[in-house]
């Protein structure tokens, strides 16, 4: 898929006592989006749905239930916090015309109305060469092609081809941001601003945002997570931020990443973006497969 121009995420939760129709809402889900997408094909609308915890097991109980599957952790480290709020079913909806993925998360929120309360609503778009409102290239090194499918998507076992999905809102300081040298905000991302160039690990500063994104399984390789991540605002209130949308086949790697960056690595040594980006909300999914979705009974 082509980097997206605009993308909605809706975070739902689910009132008590509505979990049949719900399950019959989701088994509607595909055929809602293929209504939508089919009529502007170039325009590349995509749209994936996610279970909470414990709206899995509210939904299916005595169900099998995928493995890494649980609450978002919350992360308290000496400075600063990763909160967890809130999610029962999330959509993640993306293309290339804002007007379609709205249309789409209308048509959805239309389907599940007094069945699903939304939480957090998402409207993201493209800014610039895919930079953040910090004015930095965002997901540099997310892998593209068959390795994010790889990344992205189980391989195997009863949810083969499903995926997690961590979500968060961070809200961004700008004015403190901008008060530092383009030099010391490279350091604190640990690229260059213009280039997009990575600075060398001998000249990286350990608190840097690439350095402590940068993990490594036991065996030496890469840990990697697909990032979506889109940047929003308002002018009116000063609201800007981004929204991490994370993907993996593993969640631990998205968790581990966040621990580096909330806990320190080692301890102590916080992420330092996180002195001008707030989290404000954290959930964690998993995302079925469409036929999961479409054996739902309706």
């Amino acid at each position: 898929m082509p980097p997206s121009e605009a993308a909605i995420v809706l975070v739902m939760t689910i009132p008590d006592s509505q979990e049949q129709a719900v399950r019959a809402a989701l088994g509607d889900v595909t055929s809602v989006i293929r209504a939508v997408c089919f009529r502007y094909p170039d325009a590349a609308t995509t749209c994936v749905a996610g279970i909470g915890s414990k709206a899995w097991d509210r939904l299916f109980p005595g169900e099998a239930k995928p493995n890494g599957l649980h609450p978002f952790i919350a992360l308290d480290g000496d400075v600063h916090h990763a909160p967890s709020t809130p999610g029962d079913l999330v959509f993640h909806i993306r293309g290339q015309r804002f007007d379609l993925c709205f249309e789409l998360a209308h048509q959805l929120t239309l389907r599940l109305a007094g069945l699903a309360v939304v939480e957090d609503e998402l409207q993201g778009f493209r800014y610039f060469d895919e930079r953040d409102l910090l004015g930095f290239v965002d997901g540099t090194e997310s892998p593209t092609g068959v390795a994010a499918d790889e990344t992205a998507y189980l391989a195997d076992g009863p949810f083969a081809g499903g995926s997690y999905l961590i979500v968060q809102r961070y809200l961004h300081d700008l004015a403190a941001w901008n008060r530092l040298t383009v030099e010391e905000q490279e350091r604190v991302i640990g690229r260059h601003k213009l280039s997009d160039i990575e600075i060398p690990d001998d000249q990286k500063a350990p608190n840097s945002h690439v350095a402590l994104n940068s993990i490594t399984a036991p065996d030496g390789t890469d840990r990697q997570i697909v990032r979506e991540n889109m940047p929003f605002g308002s002018v009116g209130d000063g609201r800007f931020g981004t929204y991490f949308i994370g993907y993996a086949a593993d969640v631990t790697a998205i968790e581990e990443m966040l621990r580096h960056m909330f806990i320190g690595d080692p301890p102590g040594n916080h992420d330092r973006i996180l002195d001008f980006s707030t989290a404000v909300t954290g959930s964690l999914f998993f995302i079925p497969t469409i036929d999961f979705l479409d054996d739902q009974p309706g």
